[in-house]
């Protein structure tokens, strides 16, 4: 008589169902989520302008804005893809301090000198320096910064807002923890069917 082992059995059975779970969870809350929430920022571009915001606000970006940037002002440079490097200010405001993307270069030696002034443009995200690992347990929402509508010193213009560089990847992950189910069921079945096959022929071998 074939035999399926209980507790192996449930502990296999828990595991799938909870990686169905997961998979129901970014398909039927964090898609439609993440889907408000990028039609929300395909709209931002054309809602009136606002004051650059004191703190991180995600459903902020893509807004358009405007900032006093004061002195003292000191510039970095940091990566840009295709662009090659953007120059970004770091300046003074009542609340403490702001970032604004300057503008772009291919030139790495490329400086500029710029004295702060009042910024348009729209809301974006800052570098961020945090490596995903620390990202998984840093729960901080990531800075943002202005990019400025008119570079100065010579530099190349922004960008403009990008939707694509918002990532949705909700569905991939919900087709990922169904695939895992459906491996580990598999796999677990064709274990117990040796099993009980070997436990079949071991009468016969004798």
């Amino acid at each position: 008589m074939r035999r399926v082992p209980i507790l192996p059995t449930l502990i296999v059975g828990l595991a799938v169902a909870a990686m169905i779970a997961l998979g129901l969870w970014q398909l039927l809350d964090r898609l439609p989520q993440k889907e408000a929430y990028l039609a929300q920022l395909a709209a931002n571009p054309t809602r009136p302008v606002i004051a650059f915001p004191l703190y991180p606000d995600e459903r902020l970006l893509f807004r358009r804005a405007t900032a006093d940037c004061r002195p003292p002002v000191t510039i970095r440079r940091a990566g840009a893809g295709a662009a090659g490097f953007r120059l970004i200010a770091t300046c003074s405001v009542p609340q403490g301090a702001m970032q604004v993307q300057l503008g772009t270069t291919h030139d790495p030696r490329k400086e500029v000198t710029w004295p702060g002034s009042t910024v348009d443009g729209y809301i974006a995200h800052a570098p961020d320096s945090r490596s995903l690992i620390q990202s998984a347990f840093d729960h901080r929402p990531q800075a943002m910064l202005l990019v400025a509508d008119t570079p100065v010193g010579g530099l190349e213009a922004n960008a403009r807002p990008d939707l694509e560089s918002v990532p949705n990847n909700h569905l991939a992950y919900a087709i990922q923890w169904f695939l895992f189910a459906a491996i580990a069921a598999i796999i677990y079945a064709l274990a117990v069917f040796r099993r009980n096959r070997m436990v079949v022929a071991g009468p016969a071998a004798r």
